[in-house]
């Protein structure tokens, strides 16, 4: 991964890191690399937040800055866009927290790798997911959660699914920062995953395409 665009964009250098992901696209750099600098950026981004040396407003500037890199990233990529869909996938941040970073990864490589997406944004409450998730029809629900305190919500969403019926042939995936084997066991997901790349397997081992 480019370290120099890691370090301008966790330190919320827009014009410079934008600047920086355009030199590495005319280097012909594999734009998933790219990708993967933009994440590890997050991760800081993330981790300053969590220690109060950022806050929302510079949570909402990294989000904007991503949203650019995504801009330019995304035409290099092949297999979104054009053409049929290969599965549909629901997305959420679960109720009481507010943390997108991740989440929009997810969204954006999903995007790209051919599946249709919809994105309830952050701290979506748990009916919305039931009634989204009923409605949408999805294969596949992620949920994420950066916060330990929202493991419950978490929790409590994966019942509320179950409880209305909707959990048979489909399957739950979770992502987050402290997310591990255990968690995944507590609010009882199929599977939880450490990057956007393993939201893409999940999608592609339980979907078929």
């Amino acid at each position: 991964m480019d370290q120099k665009l890691i370090e301008l964009m966790a330190d919320l250098k827009e014009e410079e890191t934008l600047t920086r992901v355009r030199e590495l696209v005319e280097a012909k750099t594999n734009p998933l690399e790219i990708l993967a600098a933009a994440r590890a950026a997050m991760e800081i981004v993330g981790k300053r937040f969590e220690t109060f040396e950022y806050f929302i407003p510079d949570l909402v500037m990294a989000g904007e800055i991503l949203t650019a890199i995504t801009a330019i990233v995304k035409p290099l990529l092949t297999g979104g866009g054009e053409g049929p869909k290969k599965g549909r996938v629901l997305i959420a941040t679960v109720e009481g927290d507010i943390h997108d970073i991740g989440k929009d990864i997810v969204v954006f490589m999903l995007d790209v790798s051919g599946y249709e997406v919809l994105d309830l944004g952050i701290d979506v409450p748990i009916e919305t997911v039931v009634g989204k998730t009923r409605e949408f029809k999805p294969q596949v629900v992620g949920l994420s959660a950066f916060l330990t305190l929202a493991f419950d919500s978490m929790k409590n969403t994966i019942e509320a699914i179950e409880g209305a019926g909707l959990r048979k042939n489909l399957k739950i995936m979770i992502g987050g920062g402290q997310i591990d084997e255990e968690i995944r066991q507590y609010v009882r997901a199929d599977a939880y995953g450490r990057d956007a790349i393993a939201a893409v397997n999940f999608c592609k081992e339980w979907i078929g395409a």
